[in-house]
């Protein structure tokens, strides 16, 4: 087993958390919830057909991550009654979602793992949804995730928001440069970190970077980013801001999203909303297997 520890000072007092590197994917989790002395008949080996992924009553949302749960999980085929398979978003509320078909043991040994996960992922799904359509009346805004993921379920969540109607943003530190204010602090000023950034960087590489004020923002401009993230402003300052780039670079807002502020951000007229909320606190989508 591959494990390391992560060590986290807390004032005075510190705190120490064990973490288990490539052990914990939706494969193992399965793997887990078998284990060598599974009590499970042998009649259940037999193909069964007709078991239902059901939404409880009163439940309404977005059905993400059917597909790659289905996949990683080896369940047999998953397909929605009258709708295409796929990650599609899907109204959930009392009725049946998903029929599965393949061998029981498989389908019933798999079930916890795989509601866990669908419960989860949906519930991404319709956070990302609720978003989406408050910001749609108001402009032209993506709502994108961050890296505030779930560990080991990342491209699954990712995948999720897309679900949603929602749109990605990095996978990990590789895919661009995103110059924080740790790292504007380190380097010595926003230009600066950019110059820096730029120099170590190839030619195909784009950089952003994190503003708090327009003059921040004035000065990224000036050495030519290729996106900013206006951290933390007021609707009435983002408007300011999408004047000042004007097209020069990409705008990205972010801090303090919510269905109730989204709207006011998307009349700013930036062109992306980043929120963590999506992924690391949305509630789950009840669901559960019935067999028909």
């Amino acid at each position: 087993m591959s494990d390391f520890l992560l060590t986290l000072n807390a004032g005075s007092s510190s705190i120490k958390f064990a973490l288990f590197a490539n052990d914990e994917t939706p494969e193992a989790l399965a793997r887990g919830q078998v284990g060598p002395g599974q009590q499970l008949g042998h009649d259940q080996h037999a193909v069964h057909r007709g078991p239902d992924l059901v939404a409880h009553r009163g439940q309404e949302g977005r059905l993400g991550g059917v597909g790659g749960v289905g996949d990683l999980l080896g369940l047999a085929q998953v397909g929605r009654p009258g709708a295409d398979l796929g990650l599609e978003v899907s109204a959930v509320g009392g009725e049946a979602v998903i029929a599965l078909e393949g061998p029981a043991r498989a389908i019933l040994s798999a079930e916890r793992v795989a509601l866990n996960l669908l419960c989860r992922l949906s519930g991404v799904a319709t956070a990302t949804a609720s978003l989406v359509e408050a910001a749609r009346p108001h402009g032209t805004a993506r709502i994108v995730c961050t890296r505030k993921t779930t560990p080991g379920l990342r491209a699954l969540e990712k995948h999720a928001v897309r679900a949603g109607g929602g749109a990605n943003h990095r996978f990990g530190l590789d895919d661009a440069v995103l110059i924080k204010d740790n790292h504007v602090a380190v380097a010595g000023g926003v230009g600066p970190a950019i110059r820096r950034a730029r120099a170590g960087s190839g030619h195909l590489v784009k950089i952003e970077i994190e503003v708090d004020t327009l003059a921040q923002l004035e000065e990224a401009l000036a050495v030519g980013a290729d996106a900013v993230l206006l951290d933390n402003m007021t609707p009435e300052t983002l408007r300011q801001a999408v004047a000042m780039i004007d097209g020069r670079a990409v705008s990205e807002a972010s801090g303090r999203i919510s269905r109730e502020t989204v709207g006011a951000v998307a009349a700013s007229g930036v062109d992306l909303i980043s929120t963590g909320w999506i992924t690391h606190s949305a509630p789950i989508v009840d669901l559960g297997l019935d067999v028909a």
